[in-house]
């Protein structure tokens, strides 16, 4: 086999590869001579096929497979030798078409390497931590919030009208042409007026009335309505209110906290309180990642490799075009062409990358068997009811569990990062680090 540098331009690679006739024949032989004895053929004995028999019968199937083998061990050969490593599945082609059996096979490779990172001293980087504390205010909003979710309704006077926010409790019949419809029916049904809850136009038409009366609410279903028999249609629903209730916010007492799981209010205020500062630290380490990456980012220049560049910039431009028009699900468009913006966006990312990759590598980070089974059940429970069908999916998908497992193998490579960086803490408002996090996205 003769290997035949043919490119070296930047990271841009290229080889001629020959095998030999000679070498194709040799695996073709040692791959018979290996079935043999397990072969067995009308008129021989098992094992005893003669071998010219057996390459006259076989020798063609296993002529294309050895080549595959022949070519693919040279690559790895190279690669091994080189040290290089390809940024995309390297691009290889049988250059003589006309190849018959008895001819030497020529193939051309060719890749782009992936680039020569270079040390980097992290010993000076500095971060500043952004630390918000919940304040009273914060816990008092979050605790009446909680107090909303566990309001009751008591009846209001005799005679007294619906309210928006009141919850009327009514029977209703649906009637699409004068004909009832399957679903369209109830009794005793409490509905909360202003919820949302029902199709609409429904719940402002109930504001006003009284106990006893009746009332025809004319509705018009949405067009893309689940059940395709009523999308669109005209509908009338004979309702008679049966009793006509107003909220009464929950008391902010221990009664109220042993419904959330606290022991007692004070409990449940430093539960909030947790769970606030909780949030608090996580845009705060949004934060803070965006800021150690424009470091890092400051820190190294190399050649990048254009397709990973182009292939990155050719998602961004096409994911962000998905988000200007939500209307469009499909991906049967015409192609979005990346612009000068996409494109250096795409260079950060696929610099910092590969830096992020280097100094993960070097320091033996690993994403664990248990962190990717929480990310494949926190994925998972975003299709109810289909969970396992999910997570069997994700098992047999290598693409998609890389997918996973490349956010949480970086935010592991960021946490060792800002263990050995100089941290400052600074403590601000809410409103600040809300802004902070806005900020971000306007970048």
């Amino acid at each position: 086999m003769q290997v035949t540098e043919t490119l070296n331009e930047g990271l841009k690679r290229g080889y001629s590869i020959t095998v030999s006739a000679a070498e194709l024949d040799e695996k073709v032989n040692a791959k018979l001579k290996e079935a043999q004895p397990e072969v067995e053929l009308k008129g021989f004995r098992k094992g005893k096929v003669p071998m010219p028999l057996l390459k006259k019968q076989f020798g063609q199937r296993l002529l294309g497979e050895s080549m595959q083998e022949v070519i693919d061990g040279a690559m790895n050969k190279h690669f091994e030798d080189s040290g290089d490593r390809p940024a995309l599945q390297p691009e290889v082609k049988m250059t003589n078409e006309d190849w018959k059996e008895g001819d030497d096979v020529q193939v051309e490779m060719s890749y782009e390497k992936l680039p020569e990172i270079p040390e980097v001293d992290l010993s000076g980087v500095e971060i500043e931590k952004l630390v918000v504390k919940a304040d009273d205010e914060s816990v008092e909003e979050a605790l009446n919030s909680l107090a909303e979710t566990a309001k009751e309704f008591e009846d209001r006077d005799e005679g007294a009208a619906s309210e928006d926010g009141d919850q009327v409790v009514i029977d209703f019949l649906g009637k699409v042409d004068g004909e009832a419809f399957e679903g369209g029916a109830a009794e005793d049904y409490p509905l909360t007026l202003g919820s949302g809850s029902f199709i609409p136009g429904f719940e402002e038409q109930l504001v006003g009335v009284k106990v006893g009366d009746e009332k025809n609410v004319e509705v018009k279903f949405p067009e893309e309505y689940g059940a395709e028999n009523l999308a669109g249609k005209d509908a009338v629903f004979e309702c008679k209110v049966k009793a006509v209730k107003a909220a009464k916010a929950a008391e902010l007492n221990d009664e109220l906290a042993t419904k959330f799981g606290a022991e007692d209010l004070a409990g449940l205020k430093a539960q909030i309180s947790e769970r606030l500062e909780a949030e608090y630290a996580g845009a705060a380490r949004q934060v803070m990642k965006r800021g150690l990456l424009d470091k890092l980012d400051e820190l190294v220049s190399f050649d990048l490799p254009p397709s990973l560049v182009k292939a990155e910039a050719d998602q961004i431009a096409h994911q962000l075009w998905h988000e200007e028009n939500p209307e469009v699900e499909g991906h049967d468009h015409d192609k979005i062409e990346p612009t000068d913006e996409h494109n250096k966006l795409a260079e950060r990312r696929v610099r910092l990358g590969l830096l992020l990759a280097e100094l993960g590598q070097k320091a033996e980070v690993e994403v664990s068997e248990a962190e990717m089974t929480q990310a494949i059940m926190n994925q998972a429970r975003q299709y109810p009811g289909q969970e396992r069908q999910f997570f069997d999916f994700v098992r047999q998908n290598a693409q998609m569990q890389q997918q996973l497992r490349a956010p949480i193998f970086e935010d592991k490579v960021i946490d060792h990062i800002a263990e050995g960086a100089k941290v400052s803490e600074k403590e601000i408002s809410k409103d600040d680090l809300q802004k902070a996090v806005e900020a971000l996205d306007e970048e």
